[in-house]
């Protein structure tokens, strides 16, 4: 029988499952709440009383291409990082020695802990002018392709470059998830695959990749989580715009929902507020979709993961 220890506990871990629930829907019930004098409001009203709101355009119109910013630099970020994690993370679980292994992870930890503030000005101060060569040869000579078309901004405070800014912010989250997962393979299927004549690459590939995967997902939905919720970075970095552009080498043509609230809060009156918090809500539904999606595709893949 349960003894009182284990009542308390289970109770504990109810408790806490609930607190969850309770705090993501007072923050969902305070967006909409606050955000509603915004939403309610006609678009000619808000264009005549907040001096940063654009003419001519309703709120949707105004959401829109801050959302287009925001999932552009998430993406852009995690098609950066991804392959370099899962590279690092499967160094430092299957191929470096213990010692390497151990001061890397050390290193790729310490990452998680730099301030975003520290990133901005690591990414202005030094990314933006070390990358403005590159980015005028990549138009030179890619510029026929739409996502590299010309001119190219010097300095180049362009979405790219916050990609890559936020592509090596996420790294140490995804490299942590994913080397803590490889790690958690079970050693039979590793050794049974070398057995049968596997070569090192083919045992990650039959035996490693497979079970991990469930975890790789996870792990990226926490760095997308990260890269569409920076703020300080982006705004340190990107030269903002309005625009449904997909040319990452122009600058005046992103802008993310996280950066926007931070750069005009200061200075916003009431209804002003009221419209960022609605875009606040806009990024809230964007970051539980994303989350609801991942969790639906570790549970469709997870018998076929390897894992059991």
């Amino acid at each position: 029988m349960e003894g009182a220890a284990g009542k308390a506990f289970r109770w504990a871990a109810t408790g806490a499952g609930a607190l969850i629930l309770v705090v993501l829907a007072a923050v969902a019930l305070f967006l909409i709440l606050r955000a509603w004098p915004a939403m309610t409001t006609r678009a000619s009203v808000l264009s005549d009383e907040i001096s940063w709101f654009p003419d001519g355009k309703n709120l949707l119109q105004f959401v829109g291409p801050l959302v287009f910013g925001t999932l552009l630099s998430a993406t852009i970020a995690l098609v950066i990082s991804m392959p370099v994690s899962i590279g690092i993370s499967l160094f430092i679980s299957h191929y470096a020695p213990r010692r390497l292994a151990n001061s890397l992870g050390y290193v790729i930890d310490l990452l998680a802990a730099i301030p975003s503030v520290v990133y901005g000005l690591w990414g202005g101060l030094w990314l933006v002018p070390l990358l403005s060569p590159v980015w005028t040869w990549l138009s030179d000579t890619l510029g026929f392709i739409p996502l590299f078309s010309g001119p190219a901004s010097d300095p180049p405070r362009v979405i790219l470059t916050v990609g890559i800014v936020l592509a090596v912010m996420i790294l140490p989250i995804i490299t942590a998830v994913c080397r803590e997962v490889f790690l958690q393979v079970p050693k039979l299927h590793e050794e049974a695959a070398l057995a049968l004549g596997a070569t090192r690459w083919e045992m990650v590939r039959m035996s490693v990749l497979p079970f991990g995967r469930p975890g790789i997902i996870s792990a990226a939905m926490l760095g997308l989580g990260r890269a569409l919720g920076e703020t300080m970075a982006v705004l340190m970095i990107l030269s903002p715009g309005a625009l449904y552009s997909f040319a990452l080498l122009k600058v005046g043509q992103h802008q993310t929902i996280a950066a926007n609230i931070a750069l005009q809060f200061p200075e916003a009156d009431p209804l002003g507020v009221s419209t960022l918090i609605a875009t606040g809500l806009a990024l809230f539904v964007i970051t539980l979709a994303v989350n609801m999606a991942a969790r639906a595709i570790v549970a469709r893949r997870k018998d076929f993961s390897g894992a059991n």
